[in-house]
């Protein structure tokens, strides 16, 4: 696991919420975890205006921005249908309910 940054616990997410990560460089990423214990990773902007999307309410395998309820789409960071945009998304590995995040994707994805 030497390419992978331990992050948490999955227990250290609520349920339907999520868990901000601040990182060396650039805007945090934003954890998430749905009822079923999956965890997603997203950078924590909305693609509209760029709300923090730890704020919002998870639901399904989406969340809805807080600032103007646009739909993202956990697994790929894209809006739902009509909105258009996409926020990135990072590679996330549970092991033993432990989260890890690819340690080059922290340190080279979406730095501005």
């Amino acid at each position: 696991m030497s390419d992978w940054t331990q992050i948490c616990r999955v227990d250290d997410i609520p349920v339907l919420g999520a868990r901000r990560v601040q990182r060396a460089q650039g805007p945090e990423v934003a954890i998430f975890r749905t009822a079923q214990d999956q965890v997603f990773a997203l950078l924590d902007r909305c693609p509209h205006k760029g709300g923090p999307l730890s704020q919002g309410i998870v639901y399904g395998e989406s969340v809805a921005c807080p600032l103007h309820n646009w739909q993202i789409k956990l697994s790929d960071g894209a809006a739902h249908a009509p909105d258009e945009g996409c926020t990135t998304r990072f590679a996330v590995q549970v092991v033993d309910g432990v989260v890890f995040l690819s340690r080059d994707e922290l340190a080279t994805l979406a730095l501005t």
